[in-house]
């Protein structure tokens, strides 16, 4: 009798069971949202994809070429590979401490960079070292002081640190664009122009 009681038990507990409320799974918390955008923050990421434009392409070039500037056609007088690089050092760190209202951190020798910086490994070096310098300013940004006016880096006269940031990212990716004509001149691929 206990054997044919079972049968009967589990033809019922089915359609009970599938009767009973599933268990809720619990609720998924919801993704935390995106800090608001800053001045910094926005200045901070523009600048973080002209240097890794501009740094990949510089460590792409061999060291043999850095002393490398074009001859031929409309090219008399232009900065070398080198030369280029060491500006867009000289610059970043002028900009950086303009905006931060300081005197430069780095050695600038103008706009032209130190003599002294001469290899691969101490140009590389000396552009990482002002894009570190140029982020540090950009992090400084507020809404209360991007407009205030602090004394230009380029001569007499001031300038807003808004307009000194934009400097710094449009400056970078001018020059980035003529290091990577220098690049494929040497039948290198710029690695930007890779992907």
């Amino acid at each position: 009798m206990r054997l044919a009681v079972l049968p009967l038990l589990l033809s019922l507990a089915g359609p009970l069971l599938a009767q009973a409320p599933a268990a809720k799974p619990a609720p998924a918390s919801a993704p935390a949202p995106a800090p608001a955008p800053t001045f910094a923050s926005s200045f901070d990421r523009n600048l973080s994809g002209v240097e890794s434009e501009v740094v990949s392409a510089l460590e792409a070039m061999p060291e043999e070429k850095f002393a490398f500037a074009p001859t031929n056609g409309e090219f008399k007088g232009v900065k070398t590979f080198a030369e280029q690089a060491k500006h867009i050092a000289a610059v970043n760190a002028l900009l950086a401490a303009a905006i931060l209202d300081e005197k430069p951190a780095m050695e600038t020798a103008g706009e032209n960079g130190p003599e002294a910086v001469k290899t691969k490994a101490e140009i590389l070096k000396y552009v990482k070292e002002s894009y570190a310098y140029l982020h540090k300013a950009m992090g400084s940004l507020t809404e209360a002081n991007v407009l205030g006016l602090v004394k230009s880096p380029f001569g007499p006269g001031q300038g807003t640190r808004l307009g000194f940031a934009t400097i710094g990212i449009s400056h970078g990716f001018d020059h980035y664009g003529q290091i990577a004509v220098y690049l494929r001149m040497n039948g290198i691929i710029p690695p930007a122009s890779r992907r």
